[in-house]
């Protein structure tokens, strides 16, 4: 018999704490995960302010509220953090308040505070059928959008070039083609981790979706989304061979990646039959471009602005740092300095280890959700890397990675405590669907 399969039944009665309770209300948990499903499908519609999301996200919170949702003590260490991060934001832009755009930008920031605790809080309950959930509905957007970001690209929608791609790269649904790269790394990795768990006809699918995706990533010719979707990928796939006590699985895992390289080469070599594309692929290709290097340059800019921090503990306030330089921060840490002093420099880096190193510990507890804490856990590796060339900070799904990074971690921390110890993966493996 698969270890899986046993070590699962050992875990069946511990699914998730107060299950009993759960499912008493199936009517009501079905609503719950329908509505998590519906806030991450609309998520990547971001091109209008205010986003569907910002309209589904407050009757998704209304939902669970008016239906009990509970607050473990465990989470109030991120209420704290994300609170001291905005309240320097906040003292760092009150001389500056008159002006609309930064007022709107604190308001944003606490904004975005408050979904990365209600996610961290309906995940911390019932963590396996809402991760699910949340997960397929995040894959489902990241299809939609790949597929208006590719007939973008191709000019298959006509009329809609325009406003599907920027500077001949493809944005979908996006302002900017680097957070349609970001955006997409997530459910990437997803499907490349359904792909190696599933059965033929639901691996394929998934495989299908990857490829998408895949391909709405190299045309957003976005080198930190080209870089960090490979090594996330490879690290997933590595982590996968590497825990699996199932030679069947190492088996399949090798063809896969072999499958999905000869995909990927017949696909870059297509492409590069077009001199559109083989142009801007050279140019972007590169590791550093024109813009990075220079006393002013993206790095040049990191150094003078590091400078700039310690002659002011409380920041120069937000969307200033262009003011004193050819362009913004790109550096979600540096960022953080300015906007809102060295309480906010200090807090922002504090919220990144700290998510860090929950999640770290979740990977440690054997759980129904395992696999699902593994793709969260390499995926905010990668996008909380990208913070240092990059701002972050207002990014959606950056946030909902974050909140859904404690839920799970608190879960699995309840699990561990319930167990009376820490199990490592490499003696099993589980499934974390519950479907």
């Amino acid at each position: 018999m698969d270890i899986a399969s046993s070590r699962h039944a050992d875990f069946s009665q511990l699914t998730v704490v107060h299950q009993d309770e759960f499912s008493q209300r199936p009517v009501l948990c079905a609503l719950q995960r329908r509505s998590l499903w519906l806030l991450a499908a609309v998520s990547p519609f971001v091109f209008i302010e205010p986003s569907p999301y910002e309209f589904a996200f407050l009757v998704v919170l209304v939902l669970f509220i008016g239906t009990g949702l509970r607050f473990p003590p465990a989470a109030l260490s991120l209420v704290a953090i994300l609170g001291v991060l905005n309240l320097g934001y906040t003292v760092g832009a009150i001389h500056l308040f008159e002006k609309q755009e930064v007022l709107y930008w604190i308001l944003t920031s606490w904004y975005l505070a408050l979904t990365a605790i209600f996610f961290a809080l309906v995940l911390s309950e019932n963590t396996g059928e809402r991760l699910d959930a949340l997960m397929r509905g995040y894959r489902f957007a990241a299809v939609v959008v790949s597929l208006l970001a590719i007939a973008g690209y191709f000019n298959l929608i006509p009329g809609a070039q325009e406003q599907l791609t920027l500077y001949s790269r493809a944005r979908g649904t996006f302002k900017d083609p680097n957070v349609l790269g970001a955006f997409l790394v997530l459910p990437a990795i997803y499907c490349l981790q359904q792909m190696i768990d599933e059965q033929a006809g639901r691996a394929l699918r998934n495989g299908i979706a990857f490829a998408l995706i895949g391909l709405a990533v190299l045309l957003s010719f976005s080198r930190a989304a080209w870089g960090i979707l490979a090594i996330t990928a490879m690290a997933s796939v590595a982590l996968n061979f590497l825990t699996t006590t199932s030679a069947r699985k190492k088996v399949r895992i090798l063809i896969l990646m072999m499958l999905a390289a000869g995909v990927a080469a017949v696909m870059l070599s297509v492409l590069l039959s077009f001199d559109a594309f083989a142009n801007i692929f050279k140019e972007r290709a590169s590791l550093v471009q024109s813009y990075d290097t220079g006393r002013f340059g993206r790095f040049g800019r990191h150094v003078l602005g590091a400078e700039m921090a310690l002659d002011y503990p409380f920041g120069i306030g937000p969307l200033q740092f262009s003011r004193f330089f050819p362009e913004d921060t790109h550096n979600s840490f540096l960022n953080a300095f300015m906007s809102g002093g060295w309480l906010s420099g200090v807090t922002y880096p504090l919220l990144i280890v700290t998510t860090l190193l929950l999640s770290l510990r979740s990977q440690f507890v054997a759980a129904p959700w395992s696999q699902a804490s593994r793709v969260l856990f390499i995926t905010f590796i990668g996008l909380a890397s990208e913070s240092f060339i990059i701002d972050t900070d207002h990014w959606r799904h950056f946030f909902m990675l974050i909140g859904a990074v404690w839920g799970v971690s608190i879960a699995s921390s309840r699990m561990a405590n319930t167990n009376g110890a820490f199990e490592s993966h490499a003696v099993g493996e589980l499934n974390w669907t519950t479907r």
